[in-house]
């Protein structure tokens, strides 16, 4: 019960971080949008940073499941094209329902890890299925340290994820087309 106690009140800290900020998420917050008396969740994590690193777990947890789960149903991608447009349904998905809300969540995390070490240590991308499938398309066509760039690309990626969460819109494909013919770039020439 402790287990599922805590994970519970880590889903319900993601949802007050992006629905109120950072400034929004205290422990009576956290308390309220679970439905469980106040107090409930200073039990389980005394202090504000236990309560901000045990959110962090979480996300990467989710988002860790998420991107092994995509990376094992999807093989390597065949084509240019066809890897950009899934990076580009990747950004859709991560702007709208409930990803959007880890995003948003995820972000504000980001900024406060520059003020927490601990946090940061807890977000430093992880392999997964996912990673692993866009460095082997980029191995695969003889790029010159594919690790390095897809560790870019996906930055990048990133980048239009919350570009698209601040200020709306569509995916820009044409803008995915060209980061991931960059990432490609030249085979023989060094990045």
């Amino acid at each position: 019960m402790t287990s599922d106690r805590r994970t519970l009140l880590a889903d319900t800290a993601i949802d007050v971080l992006a629905d109120a900020g950072l400034r929004g998420l205290t422990h009576r917050a956290v308390d309220a949008a679970a439905h469980l008396p106040t107090g409930t969740t200073s039990a389980y994590f005394r202090t504000r940073e236990a309560l901000l690193a045990a959110l962090v777990r979480r996300l990467v947890e989710l988002d860790q499941a998420e991107l092994q789960a995509a990376g094992e149903q999807l093989p390597t991608p065949r084509s240019e094209r066809e890897l950009a447009e899934r990076l580009a349904e990747f950004i859709a998905a991560r702007t709208t329902g409930a990803a959007r809300r880890r995003s948003l969540a995820r972000f504000a995390c980001a900024v406060e890890s520059t003020r927490h070490p601990e946090l940061r240590e807890i977000l430093t991308p992880r392999q997964n299925a996912a990673r692993a499938a866009v460095e082997a398309f980029l191995a695969e066509r003889g790029t010159v340290d594919p690790a390095g760039r897809t560790v870019t690309l996906l930055a990048c990626v990133d980048g239009l994820v919350f570009d698209r969460l601040v200020n709306g819109g569509e995916v820009p494909r044409a803008a995915v087309r060209t980061l991931v013919a960059a990432a490609l770039g030249s085979a023989t020439e060094p990045a």
